[in-house]
């Protein structure tokens, strides 16, 4: 139980800086391994701080159970222990988002990346008992994950702040883009409490309000650029942060052009990473997003 907890605290300590949520390549119909695992060593080989994998730019939610847990071991199996290994493992459905973050552990992942509760609507009192009903059946860092926009549902830094009492919930990642929540959540949760942005937007003003991180879409296009931005932060150096983020802020606005992830295969396909592959009900960009990927992609020195 020991050596768990120590390992628990050294994989906490180190969530920070440039987290892509890996795409998931697809080629006909299938997952395709070897560019999944080829996307995972050039984000190694360009300073990514952790990967998470099967989170919602992972198309989570049309993998079946065998896929997800095949893709988090194929993740856990090319970083190879050098980088934090954040799965996504979240349902609305807590019995499930149990299995899955059972699921993840077995295939090697370091923690989970749990979302609110989608769909149903539930109080803020069914988040907490949510969390808590997870938090309890497994024994694995969990990041909490708000992204009011998708789940239609909340989670009050009220209720954050008693879900950080569950000894198994360390982080949030935070999609708000509400950038006074930063205060608040360390106010709630503690200093100690893993705080990353869930919007590329707004990730600089995030760290600068005392973030630590960002769990990044374009991070899968731009790995080096977004991982030398979060670094400028973290070490105070906001004035090269800025340079680098005016590079990419066209690009953070092009990856959601049409419903992602479908933008982001596209721009990783005119690199020859990967397919544009994506599953239904999502569909491949059109031409006029198409044509914005390419102009932001340009302005950011990458084509």
């Amino acid at each position: 139980m020991t050596q768990r907890r120590d390992r628990a605290g050294t994989v906490t300590q180190a969530i920070r800086g440039s987290i892509p949520a890996l795409v998931t390549p697809f080629r006909g119909g299938k997952v395709d391994e070897g560019a999944f695992q080829a996307l995972v060593e050039r984000q190694l080989a360009a300073g990514a701080h952790g990967l998470v994998p099967c989170g919602t730019t992972g198309e989570s939610v049309t993998l079946g159970a065998d896929e997800q847990a095949r893709v988090i071991a194929l993740c856990a199996e090319a970083a190879a222990g050098k980088t934090p290994v954040i799965a996504g493992a979240g349902s609305n459905n807590t019995s499930h988002a149990i299995e899955l973050a059972k699921a993840a552990q077995a295939a090697g992942a370091d923690a989970v990346l749990v979302v609110a509760p989608y769909y149903n609507k539930p109080s803020q009192a069914g988040i907490i008992a949510h969390f808590r009903a997870i938090n309890d059946a497994v024994d694995i860092p969990i990041i909490a994950y708000n992204v009011p926009g998708r789940t239609v549902v909340d989670i009050s830094v009220d209720t954050m702040g008693q879900i950080a009492q569950l000894p198994n919930v360390v982080g949030v990642k935070d999609a708000t883009g509400d950038m006074s929540r930063v205060a608040r959540h360390r106010a709630a949760c503690g200093v100690s409490f893993v705080l990353l942005s869930g919007d590329d937007g707004s990730a600089l003003g995030f760290n600068a309000h005392g973030g630590r991180g960002c769990i990044s879409v374009t991070a899968n296009v731009a790995p080096a650029l977004f991982a030398q931005m979060q670094e400028a932060t973290l070490s105070g150096d906001f004035g090269a942060a800025r340079v680098i983020d005016e590079r990419l802020s066209p690009l953070h606005k092009a990856l959601f052009a049409e419903p992602s992830p479908a933008p982001t295969k596209y721009a990783l396909s005119l690199l020859g990473l990967c397919s544009e592959e994506v599953r239904l009900p999502l569909m491949a960009c059109g031409d006029a997003a198409k044509a914005e990927i390419r102009a932001a992609m340009a302005h950011a020195g990458l084509i």
